[in-house]
């Protein structure tokens, strides 16, 4: 211990390297990666992920669910004939092997309740 003045002073003293030990976790390149640049972000990715293929009577259809807070106009379900209002999860389907392409496809998506389309 040194003393300065009357004080007595605690000295420290490093023994070995002063480095903070090496991590083992991967490192990300800074930025976007190149070879990511042709994904959707945002609503398209989160909505893309989503969306699904199903088989229904040897027929094709895509099926993209709806959340309650998304649904903002009314439909009318064709399972049922009802009206799936605003604020009501649902799903939009359409076909996805229509014969007169994927614009007429587009045109005819329809909007279902739920229970409606998983027992159509």
């Amino acid at each position: 211990m040194r003393r300065v003045g009357s004080q007595p002073v605690l000295q420290l003293v490093l023994i070995g390297s002063s480095r903070v030990p090496r991590s083992n976790r991967p490192r990300r390149a800074r930025g976007r990666d190149l070879e990511h640049e042709d994904e959707p972000t945002g609503l398209d990715r989160l909505m893309s992920s989503w969306k699904r293929t199903e088989v229904r009577h040897g027929r094709e259809y895509l099926v993209q669910p709806v959340s309650a807070a998304s649904a903002q106009k009314e439909y009318v379900c064709p399972g049922c004939g009802g009206t799936v209002l605003p604020g009501t999860a649902h799903v939009v389907v359409w076909r996805a092997d229509g014969v007169l392409g994927d614009a007429a496809d587009l045109a005819s998506r329809r909007h279902w309740h739920n229970h409606c389309w998983s027992i159509a």
